[in-house]
């Protein structure tokens, strides 16, 4: 997942509480992606660093939201999943757990 797409989720769900409720996001893009430019041959080391990347692993948590309701946080990670190369599954913490 690229740095890019955390900030594409983060926007949309900002957006969709209107700056409501807090929001925090649980990953980061640590590991970098370097790329070669087109038709270069072989050789004369690795080429410059392109973007990063964060590396998810099945059952992550990718973003935290407290101080709204359960239904426009539904909504809110709904929208922001559509920006993600993954399907993600909303979980809600028991409002009886402190």
């Amino acid at each position: 997942m690229t740095g890019q797409q955390i900030e594409a989720a983060r926007v949309t769900i900002s957006r969709h509480l209107k700056r409501k409720g807090k929001l925090w996001i649980r990953i980061f893009p640590h590991k970098p992606v370097s790329k070669k430019p087109a038709e270069v041959r072989m050789g004369q080391g690795k080429g410059p660093v392109e973007y990063y990347v964060a590396v998810i692993k099945p059952g992550a948590v990718l973003f935290e939201l407290a101080g709204v309701s359960l239904t426009i946080a539904k909504e809110a990670f709904r929208l922001a999943d559509a920006k993600l190369p993954f399907h993600c599954r909303f979980i809600a913490r028991d409002s009886n757990a402190a």
